[in-house]
This record gives structure tokens, C-alpha cells and sequence, in this order.
């Protein structure tokens, strides 16, 4: 399901975990991978297409996966990015059954400027989240070892950031099977 407005969010009936990073990090294809659905979220080469939050329901367990709209560039009228900005903070500040925001970076970029402004609104709104590098078939296995550690410097600093790093590949299937133990684990929580 998809919502476009805060009245259109379903019940805060199960616990749920968020997908965000800048448009085309992988957030779409890393939610199919773990799922192990190919077309549960589309995935486009175009940077922007997620434009609303998008629900799924785990259905084997109680567990509900949000795909946000990615930030930074996108091929829509400001008036359009401004919006669903506005709907992410929103639903970022006032949703108490999100135990944790998954925020997507990609490996062969690393932390950028606009990565950093997101973790200061989760850190100000109390928004667990944890990082997630993709891409990481597309680098070396010693550059993955470097970002993973620089990145984990970083967020060590943050009051609201988990302190793992999560090193993926959706492509390769590498780091999903940790992602999904630690996804079960905030489900045992909940």
C-alpha cells in the first residue's frame, strides 16, 4: 500500500522498519533481495521514482517494511520533492510502532553532505537508525572494509545511530542474511 498523506497510513498494528538513503542508493532492490520478492518494490535506473511511502506487510511475521522516498536528486518539480520531504519528517517524527530506520549509502560514494543533514533530523527526532552500505560487488574487498569502518567512525559520534555497520550486496545476496537476523531481532523486541 502506498500513502501519499499522514490519514493514509495504516494502523500502527505492526512493528516496522524503515528504507531511506538519496534516490538510486538501491533502497527498492535491497527490500526485494530480502524478501526474496523480485518485484515487491519497484526498482528503477531512474533516480526519484519512489514518490510516496510505501508499505509491506511480512506476512510470516510482524513486520512492516517502509520504503521511503529517496532524498537528494530526483526528476520531479520541487513542489513535488518538497512534499513528499515533508510527509517523510513527518511520518519519521510520529510513528511509535518504527523501531529502527535502515539509511542506505552506497559503498563506492560513501557519506556524503546530504547523508549527514538525514542522520541530524534522526538524531533531533530520536529516530533509531542504523547504516547500511550497498553496492559493495561494485568495489573491492579491502575499499568495503574502509568505508565500513570509516562510516562506522562517523555514526559511533550520533546519539540516534546503532553502532553496526551493515555491509551489503543485493545483487550477490551478501550481508542479507545478517540483515534479516537483526530485522527478526527488533520483531522479538517489539
Amino acid at each position: 500500500m502506498g500513502a501519499v498523506s499522514l490519514g493514509q497510513l495504516p494502523e500502527p498494528d505492526r512493528i516496522e522498519i524503515a528504507f531511506a538513503g538519496r534516490s538510486n542508493v538501491g533502497k527498492s532492490s535491497l527490500i526485494n533481495a530480502l524478501t526474496n520478492q523480485k518485484g515487491l518494490a519497484r526498482a528503477s535506473g531512474e533516480p526519484g521514482r519512489t514518490r510516496e511511502l510505501n508499505f509491506f506487510n511480512i506476512e510470516e511475521s510482524n513486520v512492516r517494511i517502509v520504503d521511503l522516498p529517496g532524498y537528494g536528486y530526483a526528476k520531479a518539480p520541487k513542489d513535488v520533492v518538497d512534499k513528499w520531504t515533508r510527509l517523510t519528517r513527518d511520518f519519521l517524527r510520529g510513528r511509535v510502532n518504527l523501531k529502527r530506520v535502515y539509511l542506505l549509502i552506497d559503498s563506492r560514494h560513501g557519506l556524503k553532505k546530504v547523508d549527514l543533514a538525514i542522520m541530524d533530523v534522526f538524531d533531533e527526532a530520536a529516530v533509531s537508525y542504523q547504516i547500511v552500505l550497498t553496492k559493495t560487488d561494485k568495489i573491492k574487498p579491502p575499499a568495503v572494509k574502509r568505508v565500513t569502518q570509516e562510516t562506522l567512525d562517523a555514526v559511533l559520534k550520533r546519539p540516534a545511530a546503532f553502532p553496526r555497520v551493515l555491509a551489503t550486496s543485493s545483487s550477490k545476496k551478501d550481508g542479507l542474511d545478517m540483515m534479516r537476523a537483526e530485522i527478526a531481532e527488533l520483531s522479538r523486541i517489539g
